[in-house]
């Protein structure tokens, strides 16, 4: 791919298979949840992207060391473990109970052990994974495209992170909301957040949100949304939030989301398509840190 050219996405072209891969990210993420110690505001059981896909990254169990890699260049899922062993199976033409019962098995047989909550977390009318035969699709072409977006928007966010030297998240994906994301902090506690989200227990989004935070990402779009998009919000939001000026023009005040949205395809079409993704981060986060009175002198690295 030309290094300026971002792919197209569309979310109705993509829908079925961004639905089966959230699950199964769900699936290989619980696995991290389990195996790792409690890191604030759940970090360490967010996925990291890769040049072919989505990593767990490094896991503990009680005989070996291990890391699971969905791979969507050559579609396939693989366990590598630290005493050189692998196992790996295709992602065509499987259902998520299929693909559940292919990876445990897998692991089963490297002598890993770990018992997961198999309903999904922050979906409306779960299924749980080893009955979820309804979610099947998966279309090569989709999860190349997903691919490629997530490692140019994973660049941006990753030079966006950079410039801030208070505490921040690193660029992860969140397997819940299914989104690749970036938290900046001011350092000051929140209001204890009201929780409310689907198959999510309170306790955990109000741990997420103790502390006042301005996030950003990118996700592929939902029903109510049906296209792919970035975003950023802040929490508490100040008021006069949602009236801010930001750029590029393209960008607005989403109001049931709570949260200024850029469709993803304005910026895959724009000429200089990192500069207009930088110029949404840093205006609405601007606007945000602005209207908080947050202490940005102290917070931002200063040129």
């Amino acid at each position: 791919m030309e290094s300026k050219k971002w792919p197209r996405l569309s979310f109705e072209e993509g829908k079925e298979t961004y639905d089966t891969v959230h699950l199964w990210t769900q699936i290989v993420g619980k696995i991290k949840l389990e195996s790792l110690p409690w890191v604030n505001h759940s970090w360490h059981v967010a996925l990291q992207v890769t040049p072919t896909g989505l990593t767990t990254g490094d896991l503990p169990s009680a005989k070996k060391n291990f890391k699971i890699d969905l791979d969507f260049i050559d579609h396939r899922l693989n366990i590598f473990t630290s005493k050189k062993e692998e196992k790996t199976f295709s992602l065509l033409d499987l259902s998520v109970a299929e693909f559940y019962k292919k990876l445990t098995g897998d692991l089963n047989k490297l002598e890993i052990e770990i018992k997961i909550h198999k309903v999904p977390n922050e979906i409306s009318d779960p299924i749980a994974f080893d009955l979820d035969d309804s979610h099947a699709t998966y279309s090569p072409k989709v999860a190349v495209a997903f691919q490629y977006a997530l490692l140019k928007v994973n660049k941006v966010f990753n030079e966006f992170r950079a410039e801030f030297i208070g505490k921040a998240s690193p660029v992860h994906f969140f397997w819940g909301s299914f989104d690749l994301a970036a938290s900046r902090f001011s350092g000051r506690k929140a209001p204890v957040h009201p929780g409310g989200f689907p198959n999510l227990p309170d306790r955990v989004a109000r741990e997420a949100y103790s502390h006042e935070v301005c996030s950003c990402g990118f996700w592929q779009g939902n029903d109510s949304v049906p296209f792919a998009a970035f975003y950023c919000y802040i929490y508490p939001q100040p008021s006069g939030f949602e009236s801010a000026s930001v750029q590029p023009e393209k960008a607005y005040f989403h109001k049931e989301l709570g949260e200024f949205i850029l469709p993803y395809s304005e910026v895959q079409s724009a000429e200089d398509p990192e500069q207009m993704l930088l110029e949404f981060l840093h205006s609405t986060y601007s606007a945000a840190a602005d209207l908080a009175k947050w202490n940005r002198e102290d917070l931002e690295k200063q040129e």
